[in-house]
């Protein structure tokens, strides 16, 4: 019989799961994953990449239909929805395979099956009505959360969509509903939109992706009303009823009034609920805050040996900030058991980016320009537009821009906002630029290489001290 004893035990395998076992045995330690449904969680198989592969092919088919904007002429243009599906399926396996490979690389034993703990240092993994318990020193949760259901209009799958159903929809919609502006709801609103579907987009607040600086938003909400999509803000969905045929809304406008609108099908994208149910979270006394764990800046939860990472915690909900996070538990997990080599640090949440995979992309990092001057910093704001850049308008796409928000003071970065083409991937250096804790002399004082997108970030500095260059 296998040793079922750990160092470390990972219940849940998605970005920050697999991320932290992976540390771990980097560092040594003996560990354990334990996964109910797919290694990779849902960001690889139901999330951040098939999703993005459905985006790159509505990117394609865009550019395909704007070919004469390049001197180029394509004809008969059409596209095959299931084979775009396909597609976006085959890439989530392969990263799928990769983990798996990365399990048996780095030696990580893998349980399949519903994990749930018996005391701070051991749980038991049930699997065709099999169960086996597993013991650890430490273990860390990371079983990650499922989209929010409208309470009156739980998804079926058939006329009301998740995220997950919008995946790998039966049918194209001709009118879709899309109740929500969060990043997930404005990219399947573009997805389908580019791929021929007439596409309303409610938000209950003021305006879209509310996160955001509200410039950003301004300019997203128009650039994506040019594109054909109807939104609707300060708005809401009084009821939802599906049958046969589609959905009928009954949707309250900003001043008041209740409208019936009639759809194909709907996608509710209004937020999500951590998957903290049947883990034996409340006969150990693991406190939380709304259905997610309360934690420590290294993952601690209140409970002695127990850790716990990503969207089961608290916001943001991002892929990137639960990898981090398992890093920073696994570390401070190897730290725990006599390790003097690792030095774990706290996670600062204003240093973790935020991107959103619509057309245009838009990204971030930091407070917005509302929130900065609400935390009492005097500031210094710099803009930059793609019109005012060479490599932008080579590529066709002039339209966006670059925001940066500096402390007057003291010179530090307090926030970058952007919107336009590859955004998601220019965000990084200011990212780093916060992290290491630069100030507006560093930026300008770096050289950008001619032509990128990427001198506008450059410029945006410059610009907020009144020394942009080409614009």
């Amino acid at each position: 019989m296998a040793e079922t004893n750990y160092d470390l035990i990972v219940l849940g395998s998605g970005p920050g799961g697999y991320v932290a076992a992976i540390r771990a045995a980097q560092l040594g330690l003996k560990t354990a994953i334990v996964e109910r449904e797919n290694l990779g969680g849902i960001c690889l198989n139901w999330g951040c990449i098939p999703t993005k592969a459905l985006l790159r092919s509505a990117e394609v088919y865009h550019y395909m239909q704007h070919a004469g904007a390049y001197g180029l002429a394509a004809e008969k243009i059409s596209a095959d929805l299931n084979a775009v599906v396909q597609r976006s399926r085959g890439v989530a396996k392969q990263l799928n395979q990769g983990v798996t490979h990365l399990m048996k690389k780095n030696k990580i034993a893998v349980y399949m099956g519903d994990g749930k703990l018996l005391a701070a240092n051991k749980l038991s993994v049930t699997k065709d009505g099999k169960t086996e318990e597993l013991t650890a020193k430490h273990i860390i949760l990371a079983t990650g959360a499922r989209a929010r259901d409208l309470p009156f209009a739980p998804a079926d799958g058939k006329r009301i969509w998740t995220y997950r159903h919008a995946m790998v929809p039966a049918e194209m919609p001709t009118k879709l509903l899309v109740i929500g502006s969060g990043a997930i709801g404005i990219e399947f609103a573009s997805f389908y939109n580019d791929m021929g579907a007439e596409v309303t987009v409610v938000e209950m607040m003021d305006r879209i992706v509310p996160v955001e600086d509200a410039e950003v938003s301004d300019f997203l909400e128009k650039a994506l009303t040019k594109q054909g999509l109807k939104i609707l803000t300060g708005a809401g969905v009084n009821s939802l009823k599906a049958d046969a045929k589609g959905v009928t809304a009954e949707i309250k406008a900003k001043d008041g009034k209740v409208e019936k609108a009639a759809f194909s099908h709907a996608i509710v994208a209004i937020g999500i609920v951590p998957n903290t149910e049947n883990l034996g979270l409340e006969a150990l006394g693991v406190a939380t805050e709304r259905g997610h764990v309360k934690t420590d800046g290294l993952c601690r939860t209140n409970v002695a040996g127990l850790w716990a990472i990503g969207d089961i915690t608290a916001p943001p909900w991002l892929a990137h900030k639960a990898s981090h996070e398992g890093v920073i538990a696994a570390e401070a997990i190897a730290q725990a058991l006599g390790n003097k080599d690792v030095h774990p640090h706290a996670m600062d949440a204003k240093n973790i980016p935020g991107c959103t995979y619509c057309h245009p992309q838009i990204a971030s990092v930091g407070l917005t320009e509302a929130k900065a001057k609400e935390a009492g910093h005097e500031v210094k704001v710099g803009k930059f537009p793609f019109i005012g850049n060479g490599k932008a308008i080579a590529l066709g796409e002039a339209e966006g821009f670059v925001k940066t928000v500096f402390d007057a003071k003291t010179g530090e970065l307090l926030g970058a906002h952007m919107v336009g083409a590859e955004v998601t991937e220019l965000i990084q250096g200011f990212t780093i630029g916060k992290t290491a804790e630069l100030v507006e002399a560093d930026f300008m004082h770096t050289v950008f290489p001619h032509p990128t997108l990427s001198e506008m970030m450059h410029e945006s500095v410059l610009s907020a001290y009144g020394r942009a260059l080409h614009f």
